[in-house]
């Protein structure tokens, strides 16, 4: 959620990044509407509540004095009863102001560049080679399913289209990325945990800054006020909620591992074939929590951490900027890497987003200097795909095949299988 304080001191700037967004700009008005209304109410409540002290006052001087206080007592009563009604509109009016201020997306970094959809976002660097094959290359479902690696009819059978039996040596290579990224990280200064795979409303709808499940296409679960997470950084996000953070405890710097869950699957006019969209996979997921003015920095950290391991995994990769029309509702900015896979395009493979404080402040995240002092503002979070394991494994078998229709391992994950250099 926004600050209201930037909505009412700069609602232009509020409407440009709407504009930019192709969202409506009348949401802000409706706010700032509704805000006035508030603060009005509010001020009138404000009044009364001062009013009914000093009546009270005066009320027992009267009393004290052995004077009539009936006229003051009548008084009173009628502060009551018009007191009691606006504490109510106070309350409601500030629940449907903010409700409306949640419709409001994240405001646009400067440096996100205009578009209508994923076809308008912008390349800004490429990393490695394209694989040369002296054979035609085959899809990874072709040669997993050959290798009798990857169950779909039976996967299918037990819980429907999109999820998959992973068999083998396949689990092991799913179990390496796993491992691989959590040394990794480990090494570079993050905590490693396993979160719940499940969050209530209030975390989920904080993160995602969207209800309804329409944040990540999630999994509700039946009579039960909780979500199967759709990644990590919903549990992650919501750790430290309502908790306030001293100044040298920044930055915190976590690296969970966990399965993600989304309705999601194949279709919707995207790229979907084989593990590339699936309702089920694992992840390992890159958290920061920091201080306002380090963000920027800490953005460009996890991008530099992801791009490392691809690139100890040797694989081909580019990283877009995310556009106007591509980004998400939560983010300011946002970057994709998209590795080559065998139909020759590169296609997203992890994402890196800073949200400033839009998510803390839903879910009451601040920092304070010292103990014993007030908080300073709202800590801003950030969020990056360290691997994806499904759709690292199907650029690591792609862009590592053989003819035979054997896969050779990255030299970085050997250690992680036993010493194995290819897949047969």
């Amino acid at each position: 959620m926004l600050s209201i304080d930037l909505v009412r001191e700069s609602p232009g700037k509020v409407k440009e990044s709407q504009k930019r967004r192709n969202e409506s700009e009348k949401i802000v008005d409706k706010v700032l509407e509704k805000d006035k209304e508030w603060r009005e109410r509010l001020q009138r409540m404000e009044d009364l509540r001062h009013e009914k002290n000093e009546k009270s006052e005066r009320i027992a001087e009267l009393k004290q004095e052995g004077k009539n206080a009936e006229k003051k007592i009548n008084e009173m009563k009628k502060v009551k009863k018009e007191l009691g009604g606006l504490e109510n509109q106070v309350e409601e009016l500030k629940k449907k102001r903010d409700e409306l201020l949640l419709k409001i997306p994240n405001i646009l970094d400067e440096e996100v560049p205009e578009g209508e959809g994923e076809e308008d976002n912008v390349e800004i660097k490429r990393w490695g080679e394209e694989p040369e094959f002296d054979f035609e290359p085959k899809v990874h479902t072709e040669i997993l399913e050959s290798r009798g690696l990857l169950d779909v009819e039976r996967g299918s059978k037990v819980a429907g289209s999109d999820f998959y039996f992973l068999k083998g040596e396949l689990v092991e290579l799913d179990l390496a990325l796993q491992r691989f990224a959590l040394d990794f990280l480990n090494d570079k200064g993050y905590k490693i945990i396993e979160p719940p795979y499940l969050v209530n409303t209030e975390v989920y709808e904080g993160i995602s800054g969207a209800t309804d499940g329409t944040g990540e296409e999630s999994y509700k679960i039946k009579d039960k006020d909780l979500w199967l997470i759709p990644t990590s950084e919903y549990p992650v996000g919501g750790m430290f909620k309502d908790e306030t953070f001293l100044e040298e405890e920044l930055p915190v710097k976590l690296c969970a591992v966990s399965p993600c869950f989304r309705r999601e699957g194949g279709g919707h006019g995207k790229y979907s074939r084989g593990l590339y969209r699936m309702h089920q996979f694992n992840k390992v997921e890159q958290f920061v929590f920091c201080k306002p003015e380090d963000s920027w920095d800490y953005f460009e950290e996890l991008q530099e951490n992801a791009e490392e391991m691809y690139q100890k995994l040797g694989l081909h990769y580019r990283v877009v900027n995310a556009c106007t029309g591509d980004i998400s509702d939560k983010a300011s900015r946002l970057y994709d890497v998209e590795c080559w896979m065998a139909d020759g395009k590169f296609h997203e493979t992890g994402s890196n987003s800073n949200c400033l404080d839009y998510q803390s402040r839903n879910l009451e995240i601040k920092y304070r200097e010292g103990e014993g002092k007030p908080p300073k503002g709202y800590v801003h979070t950030l969020n990056n795909t360290a691997l994806a394991t499904s759709r690292t494994m199907i650029a690591i078998i792609e862009q590592n095949q053989r003819e035979d229709g054997s896969i050779e391992i990255p030299e970085a994950l050997r250690p992680y299988m036993d010493g194995k250099e290819v897949i047969s």
